[in-house]
C-alpha cells in the first residue's frame, strides 16, 4: 500500500511538515513528482477547474508550468484537524509575454489514511505586478 508520511491524524508539527513537503514539491515544477502526493482518485477544485485523478493533475500542472514561468511558491500553515489541513499561499510567476503576477489564495486539503491527499480545494486570486514588486 502506497503511503506518504506523515500520516493523519495530524499534529500542528506534522501538518507543518506536510505543508513544507507540498511547497518543496510544487517548487520543483515536476508534475509527476507532485502528483504522487495525491490519491489515485484525488478530487481538485482549482479556481473554476475541476480535476479528478493523477493523470488530470499531471496534465494540469504540465500546462500550468508551461505558462507560469519562473514560478515560486510559499505556503503557510493556517489550521488543521484530524485528516484535514488548511493553508494560505502566495506564488509569483510571469507569463510567456513577460508580464508578472502574484497569486494569493487558500487551500483546504483532506487526506486518506495513507497520507495521500484525496481532496484539494483552492481559491486563488491573481494580481498583476511589476518585476520590481516581486517578493519571492
Amino acid at each position: 500500500m502506497e503511503q506518504k508520511k506523515p500520516l493523519p491524524p495530524f499534529t500542528e508539527e506534522t501538518a507543518k511538515q506536510k505543508i513544507q513537503m507540498a511547497e518543496d514539491a510544487w517548487n520543483s515544477q515536476n508534475p509527476e513528482k507532485v502528483s504522487m502526493a495525491y490519491s489515485e482518485d484525488s478530487e481538485w477544485r482549482n479556481r473554476s477547474q475541476f480535476l479528478n485523478g493523477r493523470a488530470e493533475i499531471v496534465d494540469f500542472l504540465s500546462d500550468k508550468w508551461e505558462n507560469e514561468l519562473d514560478y515560486k511558491l510559499k505556503k503557510e500553515y493556517w489550521a488543521h484537524s484530524g485528516n484535514k489541513i488548511a493553508v494560505r499561499f502566495e506564488y509569483e510567476y510571469h507569463n510567456p509575454q513577460g508580464k508578472w503576477f502574484r497569486a494569493y489564495g487558500n487551500e483546504n486539503w483532506e487526506f486518506d489514511e495513507n497520507g495521500l491527499m484525496k481532496k484539494r480545494y483552492a481559491s486563488i486570486n491573481d494580481l498583476a505586478i511589476t518585476e520590481a514588486e516581486r517578493r519571492l
